[in-house]
């Protein structure tokens, strides 16, 4: 009985936080995120503000999560269902890349929500170090015997590359196209580019364990 109570909490939580997101995302696309309150997004969702604080700090994170929702999960996620044979690197690259340029997020309408918006750039931007705890227990969870801190080590650095990937190809130089800031570049290939100087660093990771 209370595992059931639990998971029909932890539904209903789900629920809430997805409500909350697409009363975020829908309002700033109807108002402008500027002219999007708080108070507006909970009513819309049918939760109180003090609900939505639960849930979320600002108005900036309820829009953006409404695009990235559940990524850092999603990432985590991948890592861990790859087969053992593909390396660690492999496994996380491809995770990160596939996640971050998934077709059915929304489109077109959404990012340009969020690229003409500095505050949401800004957050859109810092969603990727929300990715470092999950993933460190996948990488954990792929190598038996390492520790834990190697896998926090080795997750904040992929979060601080996604990172870096992200604010190149969202927040190009302002001075380009007359101060319009705009996508730069293929995203996969800056995820890949930015995520390669790890790579030595996570097959050094999987090959330490079986040399004890």
């Amino acid at each position: 009985m209370t595992t059931r109570r639990t998971g029909l909490r932890e539904q209903k939580k789900q629920a809430t936080r997805e409500a909350l997101r697409r009363a975020a995302l829908r309002l700033a696309l109807e108002r402008g995120p500027d002219n999007v309150r708080v108070d507006d997004i909970a009513e819309a969702a049918g939760v109180s503000p003090r609900t939505y604080n639960n849930y979320f700090s600002s108005r900036e994170q309820a829009i953006v999560a409404a695009v990235t929702a559940e990524r850092e999960t999603r990432v985590a996620t991948a890592v861990v269902a790859r087969p053992a044979r593909v390396r660690l690197a492999d496994a996380v690259i491809e995770a990160v890349v596939a996640q971050y340029t998934d077709p059915s997020e929304p489109g077109r309408d959404a990012l340009l929500l969020i690229i003409t918006s500095p505050a949401l750039r800004d957050t859109f931007v810092d969603t990727a170090t929300a990715m470092e705890h999950p993933l460190a227990d996948a990488i954990a969870e792929r190598l038996p015997g390492a520790d834990r801190y190697t896998a926090r080590v080795l997750a904040a650095s992929v979060a601080a590359a996604v990172r870096v990937a992200l604010e190149r190809w969202i927040q190009p130089p302002a001075a380009a196209n007359g101060g319009l800031v705009v996508p730069s570049g293929s995203l996969p290939d800056l995820l890949r580019a930015a995520l390669a100087p790890l790579t030595p660093a996570l097959n050094a990771a999987e090959k330490r364990p079986s040399q004890r």
